[in-house]
């Protein structure tokens, strides 16, 4: 196992970072082209919301119904997930509405006010998102390193997994932050930053949590981030869409997105 310890946490690093390469994707898409921004949104709710009910709740659902038994073990997962969804809601209340102003100037942001609110609160969602994401990103760090550590080919299959899906969650953070902004060195920092959680998930789970890590505690941590994802597409992504584009381009975002993360998974 400790043969594998160094590989293990170039698995996760690899993984984490690879939302970086969704935030690169700013540099191709120019500053007032709000329908590529409205599908790019649609398109990361459809990954996040797929793989949540797809892939993290059915995961969590198999360890805790393993820990419980049947009938328990999907009420918990039940609760579990709504639970996640409370917290997604309770960090959205917490976080002041003004928080990207104390992050970016936005006096030249345009001419009026309302289009300096608005830019305000498309950043918002950005900085939301990668808040959000480097909390789900910290377990995915943990489930790579463990599995590298104890069997590298499961490493790899996960960490390459994770990466494909990683990349729409980069362009989640990057898409509003650039277009609210203008900067694309801030898109690609801040969505570089929110995969940062997976190594540094990893350094936790090996210096100070491998006595507490099992099924179980996966379990709990899968069905609360599922929670949490599906509250950031449906209250922040999906309504933000709607607002820089319409119904239609938002929907084939929302499509494209769950098509791209279906095949992935049935390829991996």
């Amino acid at each position: 196992m400790e043969s594998n310890l160094l590989n293990a946490f170039l698995l996760s690093f690899f993984a984490g970072l690879s939302t970086g390469i969704g935030g690169i994707l700013a540099f191709f898409i120019k500053k007032d082209n709000i329908l590529a921004l409205s599908l790019g949104l649609g398109f990361s709710a459809g990954v996040m919301i797929y793989v949540s009910f797809t892939e993290l709740l059915q995961q969590s659902k198999h360890y805790l119904i393993d820990y419980f038994g049947n009938n328990n073990g999907e009420w918990y997962t039940v609760g579990l997930f709504f639970t996640g969804i409370l917290l997604a809601a309770l960090i959205d209340r917490l976080l002041p509405d003004d928080m990207s102003h104390n992050i970016f100037d936005f006096s030249d942001s345009g001419s009026n006010c309302e289009e300096k609110l608005s830019k305000r609160k498309l950043c918002r969602t950005g900085l939301f998102m990668a808040v959000v994401l480097a909390i789900h990103n910290f377990p995915e760090g943990l489930a790579t390193f463990m599995s590298g550590l104890t069997n590298i080919t499961l490493g790899i299959s996960i960490a390459v997994a994770i990466a494909i899906h990683n990349i729409p969650e980069g362009i989640a953070v990057a898409l509003p932050i650039y277009h609210s902004t203008g900067s694309k060195r801030k898109a690609f920092g801040f969505s570089l930053l929110s995969g940062i959680a997976e190594p540094l998930g990893a350094l936790i789970g090996y210096f100070f949590l491998r006595s507490i890590l099992s099924n179980f505690t996966f379990g709990i941590l899968l069905a609360a981030v599922a929670g949490i994802m599906v509250y950031i597409s449906f209250d922040e992504l999906l309504p933000m869409a709607q607002e820089y584009g319409n119904g239609h381009i938002e929907i084939l975002g929302v499509v494209l997105g769950m098509l791209v993360m279906a095949v992935s998974l049935v390829l991996l």
